[in-house]
């Protein structure tokens, strides 16, 4: 009958040559207080984990969208490696179940904490670095992951709305084909209030308000896109 380890590495798609990093990997801190004998956790691993992360992250982003900038890759690369969609992740992949807690962290259902996912998730991907190489964990984290577009949508890109809408007119229409602009202000200096017309080839299709202009074009943003989506490009 298979552990949950075993079906750790089934998820995986991914046998550990060395047990002893996968077990490492899933070792909360709290576990060293009730066990004497184990003198190490997770910590180190999900800081190296981390770091590979962003790298497999960095680089397909980079290669799926060839015409954003940086601070548009950078969110979406944000989008993906925050913890809440880590701790998702975690569960996906049943990291829940495989959790080396302490006796006080297991009682008040540290298993499902999203921290302890979300490390947990890091230090994973920190011991398939160390177990194999470069090329294997990336392949390995990226069929984790999946279509890297899907899963932006499925967490919520709006949270780069402006992007979104770029990306989806500049295939037909080019880089200058949206643009924004104030319309009004309200308020006083500490209060003001900003409202932004977003505009499609000079047609109005969106309008947001926000306390700053950057989240009042953020709004017009979702706006135009929700507008756009319902008739052809």
């Amino acid at each position: 009958m298979s552990t949950p380890l075993d079906q750790l590495q089934q998820r995986l798609g991914y046998t550990f040559r060395d047990a002893n990093l996968l077990r490492l990997a899933i070792t909360h801190p709290s576990f060293i207080q009730d066990h004497s004998r184990v003198t190490e956790n997770n910590q180190r691993l999900e800081f190296l984990g981390d770091a590979v992360l962003q790298l497999v992250l960095t680089e397909n982003l980079f290669q799926l969208y060839p015409h954003e900038r940086e601070g548009d890759l950078s969110r979406r690369r944000s989008a993906l490696a925050k913890g809440s969609f880590l701790a998702q992740l975690g569960l996906d992949l049943g990291l829940d179940a495989c959790l080396r807690l302490g006796v006080s962290e297991q009682s008040t259902g540290g298993e499902n904490r999203a921290s302890n996912l979300e490390d947990a998730c890091e230090a994973l991907f920190g011991a398939l670095y160390l177990d194999s190489d470069w090329p294997t964990a990336r392949r390995v984290m990226l069929n984790v992951f999946g279509d890297l577009k899907v899963r932006l949508e499925a967490v919520g890109d709006l949270h780069n709305p402006k992007g979104r809408l770029q990306e989806l007119v500049q295939p037909n229409h080019g880089n200058s084909a949206v643009r924004y602009e104030v319309i009004r202000t309200e308020g006083g200096d500490h209060e003001r209030r900003y409202f932004v017309e977003a505009y499609f080839l000079d047609q109005p299709v969106g309008q947001g308000s926000g306390s700053s202009k950057k989240l009042a074009e953020e709004a017009a943003a979702r706006v135009a896109l929700e507008t756009l989506k319902s008739r052809p490009q």
